[in-house]
């Protein structure tokens, strides 16, 4: 069960790469709206010229057109977040295999005379992937290939070979091993991927069949699964496979909650969003709810350490608000205070629930300044923001209510409320990466403190980041010493197995470059 759990843990963490490129994607085409949609044209004139909405169109048009390969978005970025080591090579071996899966396939379908023509491709399951006709697998196939050129990469690649066999060591036997399995994964997908397709279709079936309490289920999975790092491998599907929705765009059939809005919003000729936007409407809560939390906790401090609490608070709100990075706020109360994160994932499910039940149909991935970017150039009829906000209010005052009634009902030791007994401790400031050499940086002492506190350089096997996460494969996880942690500014260490995770916020790349820089690589 551990080894399930770690690989998971490994896998989850892999998704970054693809998953937070997708956003940038995303406002390329937000900002292409705000020049080529006519609704802001009537509010801001020059927009009107021909010569600026074409310039829209022009940006969106050419962003939106990654949503047709993401597979092999997925099928380069997997390996590059699983490789340990020459990322580069696992990339573009992922890269080559997934080329070569999808023209296995072809040929599979082809010899066996499976093929239909263009016009029945939608209703036969089949599509066209890098212009190679196969079944339409989604970023499954990139998933797929990615893992096992990851796993393949990570185990092989390090393989020496003597004389003249020499040449064929390293990532080149990673190559020769992955070339045959992608087409032996090619001929399986074209015989058994048609079970698992009927496999998917049930599932999605059974999770809309639950109606609006299926936005509760999923969105208290997405948000209890935090701590474990998993929640990644819950709304990953919703977002891009069928599981989120099969909408037909123009000539194109779209397939994920995020895929079919990103495709929508480049298309002027949608009236309306669909439903399915609800499957990414995450943004409720931290946008909305975990202010509310924030309020709450700040009001129930203690009068001599409100100033404190308010140190801690305001600026971890901030950032939930306006970007939608959660850590910092979520990890203030998620350790001292873990009912109130149960809690906490009960309500992001409920608000989520809220917007279906209501029929909101607004974009709310993330913060504000994306509500804003994606939102405001579609009009209030294709996407109806307003009342996204009043159901957002509403979760405001039910968070702020709640949270407050707990934190004093169970006298919870949230910012401001702890024992006189605890001692602050002082820390020691992270260098900024873009203010300092690097003969400075191998000399800082935040890189050296981070590697004593995990046990010395001798205990770590692999060291990444995530958006906000130190993410770290020790061996000896028992021996981290987090009060030191706590000096180099972190705000949570979670474990899990061999897995550890550490929360800086924001400044994880500078963290983990001085971190990097004091191993002298790993």
């Amino acid at each position: 069960m551990k080894r399930v759990l770690n690989g998971l843990q490994l896998f989850g963490k892999s998704l970054f790469a693809p998953i937070l490129l997708l956003p940038i994607i995303g406002l390329f085409i937000a900002f292409g709206n705000v020049f080529g949609n006519g609704n802001l044209a009537e509010y801001i004139p020059f927009l009107k010229h021909p010569f600026i909405q074409n310039i829209g169109q022009f940006i969106s048009g050419s962003a939106v057109s990654i949503l047709q390969n993401l597979a092999l978005v997925f099928a380069v970025g997997i390996p590059i977040g699983l490789a340990k080591k020459d990322k580069g090579y696992a990339a573009l071996t992922g890269l080559v295999s997934f080329v070569i899966f999808i023209n296995a396939m072809h040929q599979v379908l082809k010899l066996a005379n499976r093929l239909v023509p263009t016009e029945s491709m939608q209703s036969s399951g089949q599509a066209m992937v890098l212009n190679v006709q196969v079944l339409e697998m989604g970023v499954f196939s990139g998933i797929l290939i990615g893992a096992l050129v990851g796993i393949l990469h990570n185990k092989y690649c390090d393989t020496k070979f003597k004389g003249v066999m020499q040449i064929y060591s390293g990532h080149r036997f990673v190559a020769i091993l992955a070339i045959p399995s992608a087409m032996i994964l090619g001929v399986l997908a074209a015989e058994f991927w048609p079970f698992v397709q009927n496999g998917i279709t049930a599932l999605a079936i059974g999770i809309k069949s639950l109606g609006s309490f299926g936005f509760l289920v999923y969105g208290f999975l997405e948000r209890i699964l935090i701590p474990t790092g998993l929640h990644h491998l819950v709304y990953t599907p919703f977002l891009y496979t069928e599981l989120g929705g099969t909408e037909q765009i123009g000539k194109d059939i779209v397939y994920g909650a995020r895929n079919i809005y990103f495709a929508e919003m480049a298309d002027k000729s949608i009236p309306v969003l669909s439903s399915t936007v609800n499957w990414d409407a995450r943004g409720l809560s931290k946008m909305f709810g975990l202010m509310g939390a924030a309020v709450a906790m700040y009001v129930t401090a203690k009068k001599g350490k409100k100033s404190m609490a308010k140190a801690v608070l305001l600026p971890a709100a901030v950032t939930s608000f306006l970007l939608g990075v959660t850590e910092p706020i979520e990890f203030a109360f998620m350790f001292v205070a873990p009912v109130l994160f149960v809690v906490h994932a009960v309500l992001a499910g409920t608000g989520m629930m809220l917007l279906s039940l209501l029929g909101v149909h607004a974009i709310g991935a993330n913060g504000f300044i994306d509500f804003l970017l994606y939102n405001l150039p579609l009009g209030t009829t294709k996407s109806n923001w307003p009342m996204f906000i009043l159901v957002g209010l509403f979760m405001f005052a039910l968070y702020f209510i709640i949270f407050r009634f707990l934190i004093l009902k169970l006298n919870l030791k949230t910012p401001g409320r702890e024992d006189d007994t605890d001692l602050a401790v002082e820390q020691i400031p992270v260098q900024s990466t873009n203010k300092t050499t690097e003969k400075e940086k191998a000399s800082s002492p935040v890189g050296q403190t981070i590697i004593t506190a995990l046990g010395g350089s001798e205990n770590i096997e692999n060291v990444d980041n995530c958006y906000t996460r130190l993410r770290l494969v020790l061996k000896n996880p028992d021996i981290v010493d987090e009060n030191l942690l706590k000096q180099t500014g972190s705000k949570g260490v979670i474990k899990s197995g061999n897995n550890v995770q550490v929360v800086y916020g924001l400044n994880v790349k500078s963290v983990r470059d001085q971190v990097d820089s004091s191993l002298g690589g790993i």
